[in-house]
């Protein structure tokens, strides 16, 4: 079990290392598959996605956008954790929701009509921020709508993962902490948890290096629209079967 976890864990990694998300959004749904509960997902996961996020976010810190990410602080981050708080008590099934968006942000580039769409509802940018706070807390996929958002912005290649980077490594402290002080019994080893932090790492000093700084600003852009659509199309079916 210990192996799929790692498996899993590199893979999101991998992910994580290029477009500043992967870990929660691909690593939580994969260790539910494999028999884990959401707070254990939560307590592997979280301290690898911490620690990628803060190397990414020390060498390119001069790229983010610190408006959005003083919005993400006042807006995103309370949500998150008076959700995580009551995650027992409410069951609820956003899938689609998240994915039809990322297919719209996804499309805005090739179609006039899905362009105005997509800046007609990001335009209530606090109410957004909320909304993204609220699913994050509820099931730790927030950073689909984080993509979304920033993807939305046009960023150039270092503000986009820097942005992102930034914002999800505070995700992934409040939540840490909430878990800690919500004392939350969770039957995780430690070794295990330390082992899946080295492997992220390692998996993202690799993609850092091979591919990532390889990686042109202009085509990083579509690169990142086929990963945000690609991960609509798969939180949509995930939702309906």
């Amino acid at each position: 079990m210990a192996l799929e976890i790692l498996i899993t864990v590199a893979f999101a990694s991998f992910i994580q290392s290029i477009f500043g998300v992967g870990v929660l959004l691909l690593g939580t749904p994969l260790l539910i598959l494999l028999g884990y509960n959401f707070f254990q997902a939560l307590v592997v996961l979280l301290p690898i996605s911490l620690l990628i996020n803060l190397f990414q976010i020390i060498k390119y810190h001069s790229a983010i956008d610190l408006e959005f990410y003083k919005k993400i602080l006042m807006y995103t981050v309370p949500f998150i954790v008076i959700f995580l708080i009551f995650i027992n008590n409410i069951k609820i099934n956003i899938g689609i929701f998240i994915g039809v968006l990322l297919l719209l942000v996804a499309s805005k580039d090739l179609s006039t009509k899905v362009n105005r769409i997509v800046n007609c509802f990001l335009q209530y940018e606090k109410s957004y921020l909320i909304l993204m706070g609220i699913l994050h807390g509820l099931t730790n996929l927030g950073g689909p709508l984080l993509t979304a958002i920033v993807h939305a912005k046009n960023y150039e290649k270092q503000i986009t993962r820097s942005t992102i980077a930034a914002s999800y490594a505070t995700f992934a402290t409040f939540q840490l902490a909430t878990l800690y002080f919500a004392d939350i019994e969770i039957d995780i080893k430690f070794s295990l948890i330390v082992l899946c932090m080295v492997v992220g790492l390692i998996v993202f000093f690799i993609a850092e290096k091979t591919i990532y700084a390889n990686i042109d600003a202009k085509a990083y852009g579509k690169y990142f629209a086929v990963f945000v659509f690609i991960t609509g199309v798969l939180i949509t079916i995930k939702s309906v079967i």
